[in-house]
């Protein structure tokens, strides 16, 4: 298996590309869709980059992979299948996120909450091929109730469950989320093998540290996760989520981003003037 890591500055987002070798068939995991909320233009050199890449190796793109409806970015899903093919998966309970956000947004007639906008749901502990590689897919809820771990092989692709030890772990305070969910969900995943790579959507660089880094291990997960190592109890640790979300202001791109994430990726439809806008409620978060 064949991982290569994307790094959007601007958004703090890695995504990936894992690919079969015997195959040359791929996944894509949470590509990113640049948007400058300053201007509202929509451009591609992020998802471009993974493009490339694909087309540069000779890859067949079979999967585009979601760990979650992003709050942080948008999605560049859609545009790669575009692009490059492939079915959009996400979690199952991606529909109980749609019904949240399409009563914020009032979306009325237009918007079906009903998963179709994507291409396959997964449900817990449901299988997936990427070439020969068999992976699986584990519901981690807790930061959002559709957030999914995939395993294959000796990864997971953990979205924003878990950050870097030294960073911490997800917020749990959007609509729908729950601290004491998430611990149990941050367990299961650390009762993967102590050797299993986890590969994180995004890091911020903890105090003290230089560089960006978004692998790391389930066994330094256990030893040094600065929220939830091995001895933290779960009243503990939801005290503590629960105190800190209160600190936290709301991601910079939350409302752009669930618009377009809760539909795959794509824009929402173009108005009677054949432009394309995005919802902006006030007070509602």
């Amino acid at each position: 298996m064949d991982i290569t890591a994307f790094f959007d500055n601007g958004t703090y987002t890695a995504s990936y590309v894992v690919a079969d070798p015997a195959t040359s068939f791929c996944a894509v995991i949470d590509p990113v869709l640049d948007f400058d909320p300053d201007s509202g233009r929509i451009s591609h050199q992020s998802a471009d980059r993974i493009i490339a890449h694909i087309r540069a190796d000779k890859l067949k793109l079979s999967l585009i992979l979601e760990t979650h409806a992003h709050a942080d970015h948008l999605s560049a899903a859609h545009y790669i299948k575009s692009m490059c093919g492939g079915a959009i998966i996400i979690g199952a309970n991606i529909v109980q996120v749609q019904k949240t956000f399409a009563k914020l947004f009032n979306l009325g007639s237009e918007f079906e909450p009903t998963g179709q906008q994507f291409d396959q749901l997964l449900g817990d502990n449901e299988s997936f091929a990427v070439g020969r590689l068999v992976g699986r897919a584990l519901a981690t809820p807790g930061h959002t109730p559709a957030c999914m771990t995939y395993v294959i092989e000796d990864a997971a692709f953990v979205g924003d469950t878990l950050f870097m030890p030294d960073y911490g772990t997800a917020r749990a305070d959007f609509p729908g989320g729950d601290a004491r969910t998430l611990y149990r969900s941050i367990r299961r995943i650390l009762t993967l093998p102590n050797s299993t790579r986890i590969y994180l959507c995004h890091d911020y660089k903890a105090p003290g540290r230089d560089q960006f880094v978004w692998e790391t291990t389930v066994a330094e997960q256990r030893r040094h996760n600065i929220h939830v190592h091995d001895g933290i109890t779960e009243e503990a640790f939801v005290a503590m989520r629960e105190a800190r979300d209160k600190t936290l202001a709301m991601p910079h791109l939350i409302l752009p981003s669930l618009q377009v994430n809760i539909r795959a990726g794509q824009l929402p439809p173009a108005e009677d003037n054949d432009v394309v806008y995005l919802k902006l409620p006030i007070n509602a978060l």
